[in-house]
Formats: C-alpha cells, structure tokens, sequence
C-alpha cells in the first residue's frame, strides 16, 4: 500500500491544482474554436494544444523553461527570435503584391490602421506597464503574431506569452471582432461602393517591387530588417520565375513547420504559475488580464481607423474607395480582406472587394512590421 501512495505522488494527478485545470481548459477551448469554429485552426490548435502540454503537472523539468529539455531546445528559435522572420519567409513567398503595386495609395490604409499600435502603447503606460513592456504590447493592435513575438523577445521576454496568446486569439477572432466595428462607422451607401478593376501589373514592376520595398522599408526601420528583408526575400523567390522550387518550399513546407513548432512552443510557455526569484511569472496574473484587455482595444482602434481614414481619403478622391476595405489594414491576411469582401457581398452579391482589400492587408503586414522596427530602434537602444 505504501508502495502504491508512493507511486501516486510521484504522478501529475497529486500534483493537479485549479490554476493548471484552468489554463488546460483555456487549451482546450483553443482547440475547439481552432476545430468546430474553424477559427485560425494552423494556428489555434498547436497553441491550444501547446497550453495543454505547458501545464500538465509534474512536467515542469521537461517543459520549454527547463535547460536541456527538448521543448527547451525547439523553444529557443522561439527565444531568439528565429521562428517570425522565417514565417515571413513563407508570407513573402505566398503573398501577391499586384493590388497594392496597381493601386500605392492604398498602402496608407495600411499605415492607418497601424494607429492602434500606439495608442495601445499610450494606454499601456496609463495602465503601469514600462516603456518597454508597453512597446512590447502595443503591437498587438497589428495582429500580427510573429511580429509580436519578435518585438516581445527584445523588450518584454517575461511577458512573451500573455502578448502572443492575445496576438493570435485576435487574429483567429478577426470574423467576430470587425464586421460591428465596420457597420459602426460605415453606412449603408458607403457599404455598396464600387471600385474600379485594378490594372494589370508586369512581370518587371512586380520583381522591382521587392527589391525596393526592402530597400525602403529596411531604411525607415532597420530594427526590423529580419522580418521585412525575409519577407520581400519570399516574394522575390516567388516572382523572380526561376526559384519556383526555393519558393514553393518556403511556401508550403517550411512555413507549414514552423508553424508548428512556433505554435507548439507558444503555447506551452504558458504556465499557469512559474516562480522565479520569489516573483509569479506564470500566465495566470493580473498582468495578462491587462494585456488581453488593452489587445482587444487595440485592435478595435486599429480597424477603426483604417475605416475612418478611408472615409477622410474620399473627400480626396474623385473615384472613391469603400472604406471597409480600410477595415483590412490590420495584417491578419487573408481573414481581414475576406471578411471585408463577405461584408460586401451580403449588400451587394455582384461587388466583389477582395482584391481591393488584399492591398492594405498586405500592406499592413509591412506596416506592422515597420512599425515594431520603430519602437525597437527608440526602445531597445
């Protein structure tokens, strides 16, 4: 008998305690929205399932914060900041330029919506984060995970988990979270607005624009030239019509993997409680509450923006923009153009917005990008 009490301390189950059962279930839910909703499942479930993993009692000397683990090794492309360019790698090499390069000025809605990234960062201050904790969280208004895992990683490491949870439940919420924002500021009129066919783009301008865009963007920001150099990098690959292979593995295996392992570690890093120096590091503080709450803000600031900067650019423009399409600045791609064009199609069926609003998706992805290379090089310096 005594053999057998000794048997069971040494398991998980004498170890289970409500914050490690709540944060399962949090996993859990991950992977039921990522499966029965269908929201962001290559993403959702490996971090749901992560979650699970990172907080299953008695796992501590085998998990990502345990030196020589081996959720520690594949955890540290996570720690170096080796998994997000390499995913913008695979973005480069899916992503078509063509609307944005037809059409540049569309590139500003791209930039507007980047508006939540700092008044999230404002409002991070006010809330008792640091300079650096709240350049760290801001960029959650970007919905862009990889980028705030990168800028995390530089400013606020301690607060790697909570930033990317939120980052990607937002991303997967992009469906639920923008369509009452954009019926908020847009009318029923502005929402039937036709645009014009974008023209045809060559070959050249679509091998030039990489090329240039690195040049630019890298200059402007050069705290992000990991992320922005891998991302005109794929795209070259894919434009250039002689690296079909580089960019098709890039494309498709490699991202695929990453993935994996990026959502996997992500989720697994985040313990209910983990004590260090006699301070609570886990998930489950008041400081995670904070960073969902202002994650949400900030997002709703970013669509919010890129809708209202849409309306300002058609007191401008003789042919004028449906500004839900500003709506898809966020770089959530390709969730936030498709929700933009569903929107469109449920006022008009024969109006067909998604290759208007692929212009300033991808163009937020470079603007969410810039804009962590910005807050880095006045941060992290």
């Amino acid at each position: 008998m005594a053999e057998l009490v000794n048997f069971f301390n040494t398991t998980g189950l004498a170890q289970i305690q409500l914050p490690y059962l709540i944060m399962m279930a949090v996993g859990g839910l991950f992977i039921y929205l990522g499966i029965a909703k269908d929201y962001e499942p290559l993403l959702l479930v490996p971090i749901g399932f992560g979650v699970i993993l990172g907080n299953l009692p008695g796992t501590e000397a085998y998990g990502v914060y345990a030196d020589g683990s081996v959720m520690n090794q594949l955890y540290e492309g996570v720690k170096f900041g080796l998994y997000p360019p390499l995913i913008f790698l695979g973005i480069g090499a899916m992503t078509d330029f063509s609307t944005l390069i037809a059409n540049p000025k569309l590139i500003l809605l791209g930039a507007a919506a980047q508006f939540g990234i700092f008044a999230t960062f404002i409002g991070s201050i006010l809330l008792g984060f640091n300079v650096m904790e709240s350049g760290a969280i801001g960029i959650i208004g970007g919905a862009d995970g990889p980028t705030s895992i990168c800028l995390s990683t530089k400013l606020a490491p301690h607060l790697l988990g909570p930033i990317a949870i939120a980052a990607y439940s937002y991303m997967a919420l992009v469906p639920v979270i923008q369509p009452p924002i954009i019926k908020l500021f847009t009318t029923k009129k502005e929402r039937v607005i036709r645009m014009k066919t974008p023209r045809l783009v060559t070959k050249r301008e679509k091998i030039i624009f990489p090329i240039v865009g690195a040049l630019v963007t890298i200059l402007i920001a050069p705290g992000a030239s990991s992320l922005l150099g891998m991302l005109f990098f794929g795209n070259l690959l894919k434009e250039s019509g002689v690296t079909e292979r580089l960019a098709r593995t890039a494309s498709n295996a490699l991202i695929d993997i990453i993935t994996i392992l990026l959502g996997l570690c992500v989720g697994a890093s985040t313990q209910a409680v983990r004590v260090v120096d006699g301070v609570n590091m886990g998930f489950l503080t008041s400081s995670s509450i904070k960073i969902f709450a202002l994650g949400a803000f900030s997002f709703m600031i970013a669509t919010a923006t890129g809708v209202l900067f849409a309306k300002l650019m058609n007191l401008f423009l003789k042919e004028k923009l449906n500004p839900m399409i500003g709506a898809s600045g966020v770089s959530a791609v390709p969730d936030s153009a498709r929700v933009v064009h569903m929107m469109g199609q449920k006022y008009d069926k024969s109006n067909f917005l998604l290759m208007h609003a692929m212009a300033p998706n991808v163009a937020g992805v470079i603007g969410s990008a810039v804009a962590a290379g910005v807050l880095l090089g006045i941060l992290g310096n």
